[in-house]
């Protein structure tokens, strides 16, 4: 069952006026709406986990659209990866990178190598939590996704679902 409040004035908190409430909110639309307020949010996590054993860029499986309502619109994209790179020698490195379709917006460095260990145990395991405000310039439907690479080592795993691997869209109004 749905409910309704009907209020056609509001007293202020002092109590030395009222605000009047009469159509206040009725046509409101997400071009209404002040910059900076947020317009959507989409969220996801996977269950599966990816693993690379190679040093080129490859999806981690984290995956998630949006579409902006405007193409003066923000997109904040925040993503929490958790990460391992282990392999046999002395030093054992490996990062990740944020894409916008096939545009990199983010990128732990040019040599993939935001997490690195030297010696034993020639692991390491970390989060990375990457957080972008991109401007799309789009209303169309928009695909960011996390890619992974090894710079030196023999495995890299982005591991999803219960550990904490997610990825967060959020629309500001430009």
């Amino acid at each position: 069952m749905a409910s309704k409040i009907k209020v056609d004035q509001l007293e202020t908190a002092d109590g030395s006026g009222t605000i009047a409430l009469q159509n206040q909110l009725s046509g409101m639309t997400s071009a209404s709406m002040p910059t900076g307020s947020v317009l959507q949010v989409v969220h996801t996590s996977s269950s599966a986990n990816a693993t690379s054993t190679s040093t080129d860029w490859v999806d981690s499986g984290l995956s998630l659209a949006i579409t902006p309502s405007s193409t003066s619109s923000k997109i904040k994209v925040e993503a929490t990866c958790s990460v391992k790179v282990d392999g046999t020698g002395t030093t054992v490195r490996g990062g990740i990178r944020v894409l916008r379709g096939s545009t990199v917006i983010w990128n732990s460095d040019n040599n993939r190598e935001l997490l690195q260990v030297r010696g034993s145990p020639e692991e390491i395991n970390g989060v990375i939590t990457p957080i972008i405000l991109d401007t799309p310039s789009t209303t169309s439907a928009t695909t960011y996704k996390v890619q992974m690479a090894m710079s030196t080592g023999s495995n890299m795993r982005v591991y999803q679902g219960a550990s904490g691997t997610t990825m967060t869209l959020s629309e500001i109004a430009g």
